[in-house]
């Protein structure tokens, strides 16, 4: 037994006819379908702390309308589409899974977010659609209970995290198609998407419909349309694009300088994944800077639990064999548990000066 409430399964005339559910979660989301529904217009929703402390923005109705319709044009989820709600629903990714189904006529099945969703709604229930973050697919296909029951989401969108390479190759073997998508609250929800399993298998983005792009000097994703109202998005994001769809290389502000050579930090998480992967080590990490005389800022890996399950001596050499001297870490440190976010995101920098405080103290 777990400890959620029964799942609320809601449609628009549900909506209209129904009484405030009592638990709290679900009268949150009830709040919203009827503002909704009586025509509300602006809607102040609250970023995910990501890159920066959390804070609140205003955004139009008419934002969220072009978001969802262009989700459903690229998914092909129609009238009617029986989907999954997971997410919180105060944030975007929630948020926008309402705004969906109502504006799409949708049958939609609202579960408070657990980890494993799977586990808290009907065993005969079958979805067309469900928005996850990784965490909680992982631990879809960790679970013996539900790890041959993931077909019963139909249609995969993940986002609000990279997919590592462990959770890459279980969803390669998938028989259902998975997407992982690009946005921010300031796009309303996802503006790209890329497929990552099947014949369509894509490591580019690919941009929705109607979304004006372009690149500062930096290199860095200028995004604008209707979901933006109009105005330019400009993001800290590193792309290469080609026609329509783009890479993501990484973050600017994940660009460090270690000795005269410029080290995006995104990219060498990437090669330790590959090789995490390939010495079966499923520890999380990351990789960083912390000061140094010599090159001004040392690149150093950061590996969270005790460094009595694994030692750097192996992991070194073998991050060596696929990068370069500058692009290797320099020193391995390892912490029992990594600081999150409040949306339950690793908190990398205050990670790190914790990390150094209780070197120095």
């Amino acid at each position: 037994m777990n400890n959620f409430p029964m799942p609320w399964n809601t449609s628009i005339t549900a909506i209209k006819t129904q009484q405030r559910p009592e638990h709290p979660y679900f009268g949150k989301a009830y709040d919203f379908m009827q503002s909704w529904l009586n025509g509300q217009q602006t809607f102040t929703l609250q970023t995910s702390g990501s890159t920066g402390d959390p804070k609140p923005i205003e955004v139009q109705r008419r934002q969220l309308v072009s978001s969802a319709q262009m989700t459903g044009k690229a998914l092909d989820l129609g009238k009617e589409t029986r989907a999954l709600v997971c997410l919180n629903v105060n944030y975007i990714a929630g948020l926008m899974m309402l705004v969906r189904g109502m504006e799409l006529d949708w049958e939609m099945t609202i579960i408070e977010p657990s980890a494993n969703p799977l586990l808290d709604v009907a065993e005969n229930a079958v979805f067309d659609f469900a928005a996850l973050v990784p965490l909680q697919l992982l631990a879809i296909l960790d679970n013996s209970n539900t790890e041959d029951q993931v077909s019963r989401l139909g249609k995969i969108l993940l986002g609000g995290a990279p997919v590592n390479v462990s959770l890459q190759r279980k969803i390669e073997a998938l028989n259902i198609p998975v997407f992982q998508s690009y946005g921010m609250t300031e796009t309303v929800s996802h503006i790209a998407l890329r497929r990552l399993n099947g014949k369509n298998f894509s490591e580019d983005y690919h941009f929705l419909p109607n979304i004006d792009f372009g690149t500062d000097e930096r290199g860095c994703l200028q995004i604008s349309g209707p979901v933006t109202n109009g105005e330019i998005v400009q993001t800290n994001d590193l792309v290469e694009i080609s026609g329509n769809t783009f890479k993501w290389i990484g973050r600017a502000d994940n660009v460090i300088n270690s000795g005269g050579v410029k080290i995006v930090l995104d990219k060498i998480d990437a090669s330790v994944g590959e090789v995490f992967y390939d010495l079966k080590i499923t520890n999380a990490f990351f990789n960083w800077s912390v000061p140094d005389e010599k090159l001004g800022q040392k690149l150093v890996l950061i590996i969270e639990g005790p460094a009595s399950v694994l030692g750097a001596d192996g992991i070194i050499p073998e991050i060596r064999k696929r990068l370069s001297a500058y692009e290797t870490p320099k020193h391995v440190y390892f912490v029992q548990h990594f600081s999150k976010t409040t949306t339950d995101k690793v908190d990398k920098r205050r990670t790190v000066q914790q990390l150094l405080a209780s070197q120095n103290g």
